[in-house]
């Protein structure tokens, strides 16, 4: 019953035929399965990609409900890579899908990103020795990066490829001394312009000592659409790319689009200026 390019027929016109039937052989990976990472592969599955790897170690919580496109009644105390492992295939039975329920760690990291075309980070924000072991994985097998941030009512997107920019020239977490304050450099870099800081309503919400954070259902599905643009014109080579030190940060609430340029990455004076402002807000120093 099922036909793929029936499934997907409605994408032509904006992708040709021949384009979608590209993007059935493409391999895509995504390091965390909850918020962003749900959203990302469920509108990547419906773009057509036919191949995944998917990793996360949690179970859906009622608190994730909010947000994460796997969390149900029906779900909480399921892992979340197998409930989004279910809903990807009731989208396209014949997906070629691995999964790696246990994370991401120096032991697996090789095979999770085993004959990938692009790496979309789905990360928990907190999850800061993951989210370097794979960038580092990928600067070294010249596997392109796609990171977009849920950041309030709007999204943040990050491309780093083999002619960019890479990560750690970019965020600079080694320039750190300790792992709070690479998280602190991980949110100027995504948010250089830090446009929806004034409508934060309650700053308290935002405490990285105790590795929590707000996040809103319509910055998630942003995401979901401006990363899966980027892996679609990454992997069929049409479109404008914006790679590192540039980014894009999207604001439905603030009506902004910005494009940011942060040259010398976190080193960049406006940024070692913001890096003090940030520390104050979510260090509470």
């Amino acid at each position: 019953m099922f036909d793929y390019m029936n499934a997907f027929s409605r994408n032509i016109g904006w992708l040709t035929t021949a384009e979608q039937a590209q993007l059935k052989n493409k391999r895509i990976a995504t390091a965390g399965a909850g918020g962003v990472g749900s959203e990302h592969i469920v509108t990547l599955a419906r773009l057509g990609i036919g191949k995944f790897n998917i990793s996360d170690f949690d179970e859906y919580e009622v608190h994730n409900f909010n947000r994460q496109a796997g969390a149900f009644m029906s779900t909480v105390g399921q892992p979340k890579v197998e409930v989004m492992e279910k809903i990807a295939l009731d989208i396209n039975p014949e997906l070629d899908i691995k999964s790696f329920p246990d994370g991401i760690f120096e032991h697996n990291v090789d095979e999770f990103l085993q004959d990938v075309d692009v790496y979309v980070d789905s990360l928990d924000y907190f999850a800061l020795q993951a989210r370097k072991l794979v960038y580092k994985k990928c600067l070294e097998k010249n596997i392109p990066v796609v990171v977009a941030a849920p950041i309030g009512m709007g999204t943040a997107l990050l491309c780093f490829t083999e002619d960019s920019m890479n990560y750690e020239e970019y965020f600079r977490f080694e320039d750190c001394k300790t792992e709070n304050e690479q998280l602190v450099k991980f949110l100027i870099g995504l948010s250089p312009s830090l446009i929806q800081r004034s409508y934060l309503v309650d700053p308290s919400t935002s405490d990285f000592i105790a590795k929590k954070a707000p996040s809103l259902p319509m910055g998630v599905k942003l995401c979901g659409g401006a990363a899966a643009s980027y892996v679609l014109k990454i992997l069929l080579n049409r479109g404008d790319l914006v790679k590192a030190p540039w980014g894009l940060h999207f604001d439905a609430y603030k009506n902004k689009m910005v494009k940011t340029w942060r040259p010398w990455g976190n080193r960049n004076p406006i940024q070692r200026i913001m890096f003090s402002i940030a520390k104050k807000v979510v260090l509470k120093q």
